[in-house]
């Protein structure tokens, strides 16, 4: 049994070029292209990683006010989108009556996915799994979502409607 030993560069035969002219155009070997797939896999983990803890440890966004529409500035039977109490957290407002203005967030209770108004059927729609929500008080109406839509507290000040606060269920 004979160990195959370098030839006479000096190179490792295992080392040799591929029949295809070996290194590519840039002269990348295998061997390092695979080191620069693994090291780019390791640095979005990590990315990954770093994000989902940053959100976890900020805790619960602070309620804040703000300012959400005018009186008057949607109509009867149309809504708008708005963000509260983060700038990362889409919310919606309603206007089902004349004197009547609610809001609500737009994540789904089951699995966060964003729902939409369906004035038509006087609720909320979610795409993802068929979930189905009330307008007037946020409940299941259909679907897997386990709680209500969280729901906004609103006030009227100086012509204006303003997010103040959220009720969760």
């Amino acid at each position: 049994m004979t160990i195959s030993e370098p030839d006479s560069a000096g190179s490792d035969p295992r080392e040799a070029p591929s029949p295809s002219g070996g290194g590519g155009p840039a002269g990348v070997s295998r061997r390092g292209f695979t080191r620069l797939l693994s090291f780019a896999g390791l640095g979005a983990v990590v990315v990954a990683i770093w994000g989902y803890l940053r959100g976890w440890f900020s805790g619960p966004a602070t309620p804040r006010e703000v300012e959400v529409a005018g009186l008057g500035e949607i109509a009867v039977g149309e809504s708008k989108i708005f963000q509260y109490p983060r700038s990362t957290d889409p919310c919606i407002l309603i206007r089902p009556a004349a004197d009547r203005y609610l809001a609500y967030s737009r994540f789904c209770t089951h699995l966060q996915c964003v729902v939409f108004y369906r004035p038509a059927q006087n609720g909320f729609e979610c795409p993802c799994h068929h979930g189905f929500f009330s307008a007037a008080d946020g409940s299941v109406l259909d679907g897997p979502p386990p709680r209500p839509l969280p729901r906004i507290r609103l006030e009227q000040r100086d012509g204006k409607l303003w997010a103040v606060g959220m009720e969760s269920s």
